[in-house]
């Protein structure tokens, strides 16, 4: 039995390993490095493209709980994550070089998947996973288009924040600290007082775009909006979004500044960080001019700049079941982004779900029924429900998940209970599958 995966990002690694595991012999096809996108850097699997975040990893958040559920069950993404985590307060974020040499090392070593490079211009005969990303190249989406000839596939537009090296922030305007001082103290806050936060503004709002065809602020995801769309929103959006001083008191004086610009990092060596919550398509010299504004950031070096790219999705609702594969075409199944989930950890847990699920398919086993109640099933009966009209990505969220059925006090202690439940469940099943 073999079947092919096409794509190596994060959740065509996840589909290739799962299947590979239980013993089923993978073709996993890579386009790079002999064809590159516009956002892609390295000839490495699951490069990060945008933040090197995963986002919390509390049982309280839901991205948090999904992390956990595919720990237990066996990821290889989240295994390669823990292995090269950096200090992100309550957040996992990763060494985005080295986690991407460790999840590469681990496909490329496992005897059961044979990696073949180049770009994949028609879909393969027999069992496929087609994980090729939002960022599909337009020959293979030419092909996939062909699969719904009525107009079911969609697109968003996505950006990336830019980096700068540690060594060119002026800490004389910058401290180290976490939100509320939770955890450790891993961002670089940059302070700002209204005067330099007003002026910052009003260039950012007047700052010059890069081209990009067809691009139209309806069109914008808001989970990764570009900084300067947010901006142009109103005066006040930045200081209730990526620019939000609360719980960040400034170490001199001892109150919150007006508004304060976080950074993360970026490496396990603490030289790199990037902008959180500046995903922009500004031209570059526009960024430099721009964000240089930020006292702290005044001599930033730039070691990448944001980027603007084409995200494309399916119709999930109309084209996909419960396991993403394709409705009356079983053979193929879609995984990542491309099934309109958002987001690097449920791009992997589709992947995960997917892999699983075709694995027990060939060797004549049951289905692996993934109940609303996790958040990995959650997920993929959102995407596949019919009665979604106006579907758009989807991060995970508890609103997807199950009412508990009784009364808990306090959102935190809700969600708490919430995890509970979906973890006694995944327990079950780990042991299952």
């Amino acid at each position: 039995m073999n079947v092919t995966v096409i794509g190596a990002g994060l959740a065509g690694c996840e589909a290739a390993w799962q299947l590979a595991q239980r013993g089923i012999t993978v073709t996993l096809r890579e386009m790079k490095p002999q064809k590159m996108t516009p956002a892609h850097h390295s000839a490495g699997f699951a490069e990060l493209v945008c933040s090197n975040s995963l986002r919390s990893d509390q049982l309280e958040n839901a991205v948090g709980l999904l992390k956990e559920e595919l720990r237990r069950c066996g990821s290889l993404i989240l295994r390669c994550a823990d292995a090269t985590r950096v200090e992100a307060g309550g957040a996992l974020a990763v060494d985005r070089e080295g986690f991407s040499a460790a999840v590469t090392e681990a496909i490329r070593n496992h005897p059961n998947i044979t990696v073949v490079e180049g770009e994949v211009c028609e879909i393969p005969e027999g069992e496929v996973i087609i994980a090729s990303g939002p960022l599909t190249s337009d020959t293979l989406s030419a092909q996939i288009a062909k699969l719904f000839p009525d107009d079911s596939y969609l697109n968003f537009f996505d950006a990336a924040a830019p980096i700068v090296t540690f060594e060119s922030i002026d800490m004389e305007h910058a401290w180290f600290a976490s939100r509320y001082d939770r955890g450790t103290a891993d961002y670089i806050n940059c302070a700002m007082s209204r005067e330099e936060y007003l002026a910052f503004w009003k260039e950012l709002c007047a700052a010059q775009e890069a081209d990009v065809h067809g691009f139209e602020d309806s069109r914008v995801f808001e989970g990764c909006m570009p900084v300067e769309v947010m901006a142009r929103r109103g005066e006040q959006t930045l200081c209730f979004g990526p620019l939000k001083p609360k719980g960040l008191a400034d170490p001199k004086t001892g109150k919150e500044p007006y508004a304060v610009v976080q950074l993360r990092r970026d490496n396990a060596q603490g030289t790199l960080y990037n902008i959180v919550g500046f995903q922009t398509h500004l031209k570059w010299g526009e960024q430099k001019r721009v964000f240089s504004m930020i006292p702290a950031l005044n001599h930033a070096e730039y070691v990448r700049y944001g980027v603007m790219h084409r995200n494309t999705y399916l119709n999930s609702p109309r084209l996909l079941d419960r396991y993403y594969r394709v409705r009356g075409n079983e053979r193929i199944t879609f995984a990542g982004q491309i099934t309109g989930v958002e987001g690097y950890v449920e791009s992997t847990a589709s992947g995960f779900l997917a892999g699983v699920e075709l694995a027990r398919r060939l060797k004549g086993e049951g289905c692996a029924d993934f109940p609303r109640e996790t958040a990995i099933g959650a997920l993929a009966l959102y995407v596949s429900n019919e009665s979604v009209t106006q579907f758009q990505p989807m991060n995970i969220n508890f609103g997807i998940m199950p009412p508990l059925g009784h009364k808990v006090k306090g959102k935190r202690n809700k969600n708490a209970e919430l995890s509970v439940r979906s973890l006694a469940i995944i327990d079950e099943l780990c042991g299952t599958l």
